[in-house]
Formats: C-alpha cells, sequence, structure tokens
C-alpha cells in the first residue's frame, strides 16, 4: 500500500475516535502503537480479563489504587489522613466558597459520606461553614487560615507523589494517556448524578445502546 495511503488511513481511524484529537495528538497516538514497549512482569493481580474493556479498567482500577496508597503515604504527617480529603479542600479553594452539596458531588460522593467527611474535617479546623444567603436551606463552606496551610504543604507531597507514579513515562506519552481517557472522564462525570439510585441495567441501556 502507498504510504500516504496509509498515513491517511491511520489519520482517519484516530479521528474517528477521538473528534477532538490534534495533529500532535495522533503523532504521539501513531508512535506509541509503533514503539510499544515489552511487558516486564506481571501485568495484573489476581485474575487477568479475557477482554480488552475489562482489562483495561482494571488497569486503571488498579493504578487508582495504588495511587492512593502512595499518596496517603505522602500526606503521613499533615492534618489529612486521606487523599479524598485533599480534593475536598482543593475544590473548596478553586470554586471560593461553594455549597457543601457542590463540593461533595463534585468529589464522586454520596452525600451521606460526604457530608461525614466534611463534618470531621470542620472539627480539626480546616473548613468552616456559614448560611446560604440565597438559600437559608443550604450551608456554604471555605477553608480557614489552617486550611489554606494544609492544601499549601499537601499541595506539594501530592504533586510528587504523582511524579512519583508516573515518572517511568515520558511527557509524550502522559499527554497521550490524557487524550485517550479524558472523554471516559467528562462523560461519566456528567452522568453520574443522573444514574444515582438507577438500577445498573437502566443505565448500561441507555449509554451503551443509546449511541
Amino acid at each position: 500500500m502507498n504510504k500516504t495511503v496509509a498515513l491517511v488511513n491511520e489519520w482517519g481511524n484516530f479521528e474517528a475516535r477521538h473528534r477532538d484529537g490534534s495533529i500532535a495528538d495522533f503523532c504521539r497516538h501513531y508512535l506509541a502503537r509503533q514503539g510499544e514497549q515489552k511487558i516486564k512482569g506481571p501485568l495484573v493481580g489476581g485474575v487477568v480479563p479475557q477482554f480488552v474493556d475489562g482489562l483495561l479498567m482494571k488497569i486503571i482500577g488498579r493504578i487508582s489504587k495504588l495511587n492512593m496508597v502512595y499518596a496517603n503515604m505522602a500526606l503521613k504527617g499533615t492534618d489529612l489522613n486521606q487523599i479524598e480529603e485533599f480534593g475536598m479542600l482543593v475544590t473548596i479553594r478553586q470554586e471560593k466558597n461553594p455549597r457543601k452539596t457542590e463540593v461533595i458531588y463534585a468529589n464522586l460522593f454520596e452525600l451521606s459520606s460526604g457530608t461525614d467527611m466534611l463534618n470531621r474535617m470542620k472539627k480539626r479546623g480546616l473548613i468552616r461553614e456559614y448560611d446560604d444567603k440565597e438559600d437559608k436551606r443550604s450551608k456554604r463552606i471555605e477553608l480557614t487560615p489552617k486550611g489554606e496551610k494544609v492544601v499549601d504543604v499537601c499541595s506539594k507531597r501530592i504533586k510528587k507523589n504523582a511524579m512519583l507514579m508516573t515518572h517511568a513515562l515520558r511527557d509524550d506519552d502522559k499527554e497521550l494517556c490524557v487524550q485517550l481517557l479524558k472523554s471516559i472522564e467528562i462523560e461519566f462525570s456528567a452522568l453520574w448524578p443522573q444514574h444515582r439510585g438507577k438500577p445498573f441495567e437502566e443505565v448500561y441501556q441507555s449509554v451503551v445502546k443509546g449511541q
């Protein structure tokens, strides 16, 4: 096959799957496929799924758990007990004075567990809450001076943890991973509030069969 035709076909396949991908994204994607490194050691622990969707999600899940293990290790000695608390505080700082429910759902928590976590951080003096002037039924929260200092300290540690977890990847590979996976995060972050409490089969039909 003519090399130009082969390249155009590769681009067409990439564009069909990643409509917002740039030419630079395509080049990273193509080179990554051509230069795949041999995997050393067992790919995943336990049962290895025999279908690619399952294998991909298991790899993502195990990386997420390992990230939590090392992130919590990095947070030892601070006023935070777990990485999820850091996510809550960063959201509060970014949004200035958000409603409690906005912080909880932005971090993918159920209302009860998210409220408990915020209450524990309130008792430790990291956040304060007050009535929402526009809606008396709601509470708004903000960081205390202590909370601001904790976020500053922990941000440096969490950044180091991210660098630790991805140190073996080239920057181009990291950008490619973001490009390939960000659509999943965007889609299901938007859908998750609508799917809470619904039967899984109904969710599956609406997402997979509704395409």
